[in-house]
């Protein structure tokens, strides 16, 4: 896939270099590298070095080529939810991985984008485990992938057995388990975590939360609900109990972003599914 854009130079950027110009941007040092190095970055047609001098009214053209190296499978299942030329939010469902592996070779969201982007490298901007349903973000280029990195407000929503009655925060530090290379708890050698959440609604002894995250620990809302007394319904890694649902109840089903070159701000949201909402019925 071949992404082609055009940046002026405006009268007061006059006078700047060109890798000064691209990084304002969003470009990397080391995208702009590479782009260097493949010829990628030109003015006038003729080709632009990054110590080069802009000047106002100059057009600065990148051509970012792209391919991909995981195996296409059409088959694979996922809404999409928003799309444009520099990215594409899927609704994945659960029971999905997100990335090619020994055991998930072909059926997963990378093997589904592969078939709709044969021409484009597989890059979720965030991570959603494989039980775990809603929005994620696949950038189409590396500037998507570079501009969108720390700039997504995503909103979960999880149920959990037992009652809270109050919003508040769970500031706790999240490492791996001893003799595990998947599980993780609350320990005192962890990294920062924080999560932060509100009661939605309160039935059937359990609890539908609206969270949001200011860290981005592995299984985090997973470990800090667990480890305050109330596991995610469905989570047996965490306690949580699997007689009505058979995977952990979160769902990522808000997104909040800003579009990579437009900067257009856009909210994109995803319905509560079937099998978290019967928890509540």
């Amino acid at each position: 896939m071949t992404r082609e854009l055009e940046f002026a130079v405006s009268e007061k950027e006059s006078g700047e270099r060109a890798e000064r110009f691209l990084q304002k941007r969003g470009f990397s040092h080391k995208l702009i590298k590479k782009l260097k190095a493949d010829g990628g970055l030109t003015r006038g047609g003729d080709i632009l070095r990054t110590v080069d001098i802009l000047s106002a009214g100059d057009v600065v053209k990148v051509c970012m080529e792209d391919s991909g190296a995981v195996v296409p499978n059409p088959g694979v299942k996922a809404d999409i939810a928003f799309e444009n030329e520099d990215i594409v939010i899927f609704d994945k469902p659960p029971n999905l991985a997100v990335h090619p592996s020994i055991v998930h070779y072909a059926d997963t969201l990378g093997n589904l984008y592969a078939a709709l982007y044969p021409e484009s490298a597989f890059r979720p901007v965030h991570r959603l485990d494989k039980d775990t349903s809603g929005l994620i973000v696949c950038a189409k280029n590396k500037l998507a992938a570079a501009v969108l990195r720390d700039g997504i407000e995503k909103t979960y929503y999880a149920v959990v057995s037992g009652e809270i009655t109050s919003g508040g925060e769970i500031d706790a530090p999240i490492g791996r388990a001893d003799g595990s290379i998947i599980k993780r708890e609350v320990r005192e050698d962890g990294q920062r975590a924080l999560t932060l959440y509100k009661p939605i609604l309160r039935k059937n002894g359990r609890t539908l939360l609206e969270i949001s995250l200011k860290t981005g620990r592995t299984h985090q809302i997973r470990v800090h609900f667990a480890y305050i007394g109330f596991p995610l319904c469905g989570d047996d890694m965490y306690g949580g109990d699997r007689s009505e649902i058979k995977r952990q109840a979160l769902h990522c089903g808000k997104m909040r972003l800003r579009l990579p070159i437009s900067g257009e701000s856009v909210t994109v949201e995803s319905p509560l599914p079937e099998d978290i909402a019967r928890l509540l019925k």
